[in-house]
């Protein structure tokens, strides 16, 4: 598959884990996805780059002694490219968003704000200056997806079409409550209600983003991520004319996708 490097402002540029175990989860990443890990030291401890050949892949970081202590499961955090992350930040807040932290400057590296969507997701902008974020999309254990599941569809197409510019379009199949996110004509996300169409077990979840990283062949790799520990939330199933996904809980309590386009 052609590399494609996705960096356009406006888009997702960056999947970061936080977990409650780092060595546990450079061990079950690099086994999974086949990714190497890069130590950077940093004030707040050690980040590590995920690299999937000579190719950024994510970045993984260790939870803060308050997330602990608080029970916050390890999760996905994903990241859009902004031109100005203050100017992004205070646009979002006029929208209803919460800002949780924010804007900052990472180092060198470029400035970020963590902020909280007006149904409860949590993502995070990223203005970029040394690191620009993935050098690979769409490849076999690069990011390809990212998802948003909200409480409130009707809000999410309010505030990211104001803050970001996207457009939410509608499934062509209407027996499927869901979207697409697009930017100039790149479909890079989707968006699903959080609702009864989806069965009882989703009536409690919050709202979330999720990433999904590419894989040759998600049963083979499903199978592998049970044997390492994971727990599978949705096991592998087709998409009608697009491919094949699973919805892995890694050993630390961390929520991402595999996907398998079709063959």
């Amino acid at each position: 598959m052609t590399q494609v490097t996705l960096s356009a402002i406006g888009t997702f540029c960056w999947p970061e884990l936080a977990t409650r175990d780092l060595k546990a989860a450079q061990a079950f990443y690099g086994d999974l996805l086949g990714w190497q890990a890069k130590e950077i030291p940093t004030s707040m401890g050690n980040y590590i780059i995920f690299s999937s050949g000579e190719h950024q892949a994510a970045g993984l970081c260790g939870q803060s002694d308050e997330q602990r202590q608080q029970g916050v499961p390890s999760n996905w955090l994903s990241y859009v490219s902004v031109a100005n992350a203050d100017v992004t930040a205070a646009k979002a807040k006029e929208l209803g968003a919460q800002i949780l932290m924010g804007p900052f400057d990472v180092m060198e590296e470029g400035r970020m704000a963590l902020i909280q969507d007006p149904a409860g997701a949590m993502f995070a902008i990223w203005q970029a200056r040394n690191h620009k974020g993935v050098t690979a999309y769409g490849e076999p254990s690069a990011l390809c997806w990212t998802e948003l599941a909200t409480t409130s569809a009707e809000k999410a197409q309010a505030f990211y079409p104001g803050l970001f510019g996207w457009i939410a379009q509608p499934s062509a199949d209407p027996s499927m409550p869901y979207f697409e996110w697009v930017l100039d004509g790149n479909h890079f996300g989707g968006m699903m209600e959080i609702n009864e169409h989806w069965g009882p077990a989703w009536k409690d979840i919050p709202s979330h983003w999720t990433v999904y990283f590419m894989v040759k062949d998600v049963d083979e790799r499903t199978v592998r991520a049970i044997a390492l520990g994971a727990k599978i939330r949705v096991p592998p199933c087709d998409i009608p004319n697009v491919g094949r996904f699973a919805v892995i809980e890694d050993p630390q309590g961390a929520v991402f996708s595999l996907f398998q386009g079709k063959l």
